[in-house]
């Protein structure tokens, strides 16, 4: 066989084990065998997105959800063969390519990206440093953890399961995702100003976290003195749980 012929006859066969239904099969290829190649293609792939994905799927009937992973198979061009980045492919064809059904929950996308952060921060290579010892928390350099995403939603993602499914947003719904030194991951709900402390923290190289909370204050309209009691508090609990590190100026 050529290499042409040959790149011909794995082309039929790809584009079939992604479209049985609509695709012609190989020629030559005995049905008994197309049927194990297309059963191994699409339990593999399904197991991959069910296992990554729990509560998405346990939202969908049956005959729904495997019909959401067909059209995942046969749509969505995947740029990576390895498969635990499935989920991220999964993620993308989601928020790209993908056009919802009546049977789709409203926060489908954001429920999906909640779960692959799990995910991402569960199999990620970061390594947190060694806890540092501080005198005084005000004037420590705060930043965020690598493992630790700051995260915000129109639904309240976290909630979701078999007994809540909101039917509409209400506000924004602020989280930050991490993981900590047990190697957990783990999941924080945070007010509106809590989150723009982190997202300031984020951001931040230089600035003290006294610096920063001078600075939230007159973002929130706030005094500095209640700032500095609020934003310290909250700023030794985020440390505590290894959220924020910090670092002597």
């Amino acid at each position: 066989m050529s290499v042409s012929a040959l790149k011909d006859s794995q082309l039929t066969m790809a584009r079939y084990l992604r479209d049985p239904q609509r695709q012609p099969a190989p020629a030559g290829v005995e049905q008994r065998r197309l049927q194990i190649y297309q059963d191994l293609v699409y339990n593999n792939i399904e197991g991959f997105i069910s296992g990554g994905f729990p509560v998405l799927r346990s939202l969908y009937q049956d005959a729904d959800w495997h019909s959401l992973v067909r059209m995942f198979i046969e749509r969505h061009r995947c740029h990576t063969p390895y498969f635990l980045e499935i989920s991220q492919e999964f993620l993308q064809f989601l928020m790209q390519d993908y056009s919802v059904r009546e049977c789709d929950p409203p926060f489908m996308a954001e429920l999906a990206h909640y779960e692959w952060v799990e995910i991402a921060l569960d199999v990620s290579q970061e390594e947190l440093p060694e806890a540092a010892t501080v005198d005084n928390m005000l004037a420590a350099v705060p930043q965020l953890s690598p493992l630790a995403w700051l995260l915000s939603y129109q639904f309240p993602v976290h909630q979701v399961g078999a007994g809540f499914r909101p039917g509409e947003a209400v506000e924004p719904t602020y989280l930050v995702v991490y993981r900590d030194r047990e190697d957990e991951v783990r999941f924080m709900e945070l007010n509106a100003a809590t989150a723009r402390l982190v997202e300031l923290i984020r951001d931040n190289n230089v600035a003290t976290a006294g610096e920063l909370l001078a600075g939230l204050a007159g973002q929130l309209s706030m005094t500095e003195e209640s700032m500095l009691a609020f934003g310290g508090e909250q700023l030794e609990q985020l440390v505590a749980q290894s959220v924020v590190l910090v670092t002597n100026r």
